[in-house]
């Protein structure tokens, strides 16, 4: 023990070790619960970016090659590079609470700038697949404007896929999936909520390959030989 004489000529006696070993006590109570709280914030955060997502979806199984619709192919011949495939782009993408909101906010737009038209009064034939740069579209219009708008904001074509479906009342209908690392979304005209193509409540038909220019069967059902749905 060290004897030390303050100002006013009084003694005290300081144990240089022991306080030394209460600092060091201290310093290591400090860093754990720093420690402690970092990692109880950064799990608060992964918790609320999981809430901030919808619920997990599933990819949707895939048959063998299928004819597309008369209608895409004429589309195709107007304009081949939104049809073309790039295979080095991602197939999927990650499914992030950045991306849900700009898939809302793309398919809300979308769908509340576009007035609803079938192509016989549009274009004065039964189904004509176009950009709707007019302000009025049916069904495919709205998607192929909304996957342009989503390729112009950095998401690869590849992963947005035109899909035709059987809707609610029996009629061809085509809609956009989007396919991520959690499944497979729809964006469609007749509503602006993103659902996993299961609560849809649609036949899926079939969709663009994502290999090639031919497209895929879905689910083996016979395909509408239209899309003409408002």
């Amino acid at each position: 023990m060290r004897v030390v004489v303050d100002g006013l000529g009084r003694a005290s006696g300081v144990d240089r070790q022991g306080l030394f070993s209460r600092c060091a006590r201290a310093a290591q109570l400090s860093l754990l619960g720093a420690t402690l709280l970092i990692g109880g914030a950064t799990g608060q955060a992964q918790t609320q970016t999981l809430a901030a997502l919808p619920d997990a979806s599933a990819a949707i199984e895939r048959g063998g090659s299928a004819k597309p619709v008369s209608a895409w192919t004429d589309f195709c011949q107007r304009y081949p590079n939104e049809c073309a495939v790039d295979t080095k782009e991602a197939a999927t993408i990650t499914l992030t609470p950045a991306l849900m909101k700009t898939l809302a906010a793309v398919n809300r737009r979308v769908n509340t700038r576009i007035k609803p038209l079938v192509d016989q009064a549009h274009w004065g034939v039964v189904d004509r697949w176009d950009f709707p740069d007019d302000g009025y579209g049916d069904c495919e219009d709205y998607q192929l404007l909304k996957r342009r708008m989503l390729v112009e904001r950095g998401l690869p074509r590849r992963a947005l896929r035109m899909t035709v479906v059987i809707d609610e009342i029996g009629e061809g209908h085509a809609v956009l999936m989007v396919r991520t690392d959690r499944g497979d979304y729809i964006l469609d005209n007749k509503t602006n909520a993103i659902l996993p193509w299961q609560r849809t409540g649609y036949t899926y038909v079939k969709r663009e390959g994502q290999d090639g220019l031919a497209w895929v069967s879905l689910n083996g059902v016979a395909s509408p030989v239209t899309t003409a749905n408002r």
